[in-house]
């Protein structure tokens, strides 16, 4: 405001005026920038048969799967075949995709063919060339521009090679140029491919184009085993799948307390021994009630109520209550739950009953009387005025018993062999008399 200017009073009375706002409520608050997008037609196309399919825009060109088509690369075009269906998605409009430029004449596919005639041809004379020279040299791939200018060789080595004799055999053989190109294990692994132990086909051969660095320290945020074993990929070093959720374990467990350190708890003070990062639960070892697994928001509500000094929170005012790992978790069945098993039992007494009925009707009417459940006699008892006899008995009372049978069935008079026994003895005493 100039000082010429007169200056404007606000004559309205305090109930008309309309409130001032701040300079925080007048900033305008920017919304985030949305990316724009463009709509495309993807087509996967397939350069080699060894190799992954490469995702394509299609531009105005319908193809069909099955069909040839040239697509510009970095040194030249490229013959493929298109391996799939188009799709029409939405992408990023910065977004560097090749596209196809037309479809491929016949001349084209054959010289697509005499190429990887030749790329066999000079990748069994470089193995022999690096054989009879000696070289510390791994062959893994090798490469024919589609025009047939240059041919590149791919080798994994542990140092650095002479390789200038190597290079002077080739291109007296093969007539063309000729590029050495040393690569690292992990482009290695991503261009011989193979299965991980996931089960899944390699995530460098698959889609990943470049490899971030991977440490051991990613293992340990995920609480993974320390097993060169099973953190190792295909190619010996560690997994590059321990990348993908790194961000993720680390921002969660920034709100938990570290391991070993003591916490405070509702079970008393206690080491924290275990850590479920995405459940956000921490294992706390108390002197009173052992193992017992708190969840975050539980200690923090706990330290809060402490530093206020207000008593810790009941089990009724709690949502859940906090078990030990060692529980098992009950589950309590509902309102309508209790009533469907009080009618499944209702309706099991019911059929029970009908078909004792059903069964007694039956043996009725076939004559035979239905057992009266109610007054069943009890089997296991003996009926009155027998005893449990002991009938086990020695050796000679069995003899005994044996003859005195005997001797009943003779009517009292002994066996017949007793009887001439005592004819003899009578004989001998008459003779001894005369």
């Amino acid at each position: 405001m100039t000082p010429s200017e007169p200056e404007h009073k606000d004559t309205a009375p305090k109930e008309n005026r309309r409130p001032v706002k701040s300079a925080e409520e007048t900033r305008e608050v920017k919304e985030p920038e949305q990316l724009e997008t463009t709509t495309v037609t993807l087509v996967p196309v397939s350069f080699r048969n060894d190799r992954p399919s490469v995702h394509c825009d299609a531009g105005g060109l319908m193809v069909d799967e099955g069909e040839w088509v040239v697509v510009p690369c970095e040194q030249c075009s490229e013959v493929g075949q298109v391996s799939g269906l188009p799709v029409r998605i939405q992408i990023p409009a910065n977004c560097d995709i090749p596209k196809i430029e037309r479809l491929a004449t016949t001349r084209e596919i054959e010289l697509y063919y005499q190429n990887i005639e030749s790329e066999k041809n000079a990748r069994r004379v470089c193995q022999d060339r690096i054989e009879a020279l000696g070289l510390q040299m791994k062959l893994v791939r090798v490469e024919s521009l589609f025009d047939g200018s240059k041919i590149i060789f791919f080798y994994s080595a542990d140092g650095r090679v002479d390789f200038r004799e190597l290079v002077k055999e080739l291109v007296r053989a093969l007539r063309t140029r000729v590029e050495m190109c040393q690569i690292g294990i992990r482009h290695e692994a991503k261009m011989t491919g193979g299965i991980g132990s996931c089960g899944r086909v390699l995530c460098c051969t698959s889609f990943l184009k470049s490899f971030d660095p991977v440490s051991i320290k990613m293992a340990k945020v995920q609480n993974l085993p320390l097993n060169p074993n099973k953190i190792s990929g295909f190619c010996g070093r560690l997994l590059c799948c321990l990348t993908f959720e790194y961000d993720t374990y680390r921002e969660y467990a920034k709100h938990l307390p570290s391991m070993g350190n003591m916490c405070d708890s509702p079970s008393g003070e206690g080491k924290v021994v275990r850590r479920n990062i995405l459940k956000r639960t921490v294992s706390l070892a108390t002197e009173q009630n052992g193992v017992v697994e708190f969840s975050n928001q539980e200690l923090e509500d706990f330290k809060m109520r402490k530093e206020q000094g207000l008593p810790p929170l009941s089990k009724k005012q709690v949502d859940h209550e906090p078990k030990s790992s060692s529980e098992e978790k009950k589950p309590q069945p509902s309102s309508r739950g209790r009533q469907k098993a009080t009618e499944k039992k209702k309706k099991g007494r019911q059929t029970g009953k009908s078909s004792v009925k059903q069964k007694a009707q039956k043996k009725e009417a076939r004559g035979q009387k239905a057992p009266d459940r109610k007054k069943a006699p009890d089997r296991g008892k003996p009926p009155e005025g027998k005893k449990n006899i002991d009938k086990k008995k020695t050796r000679a009372t069995r003899k005994d018993d044996s003859r005195k049978t005997q001797a009943k069935a003779d009517g009292g008079k002994g066996s017949g062999r007793g009887k001439r026994r005592g004819g003899r003895r009578r004989g001998k005493q008459a003779r001894k008399q005369s």
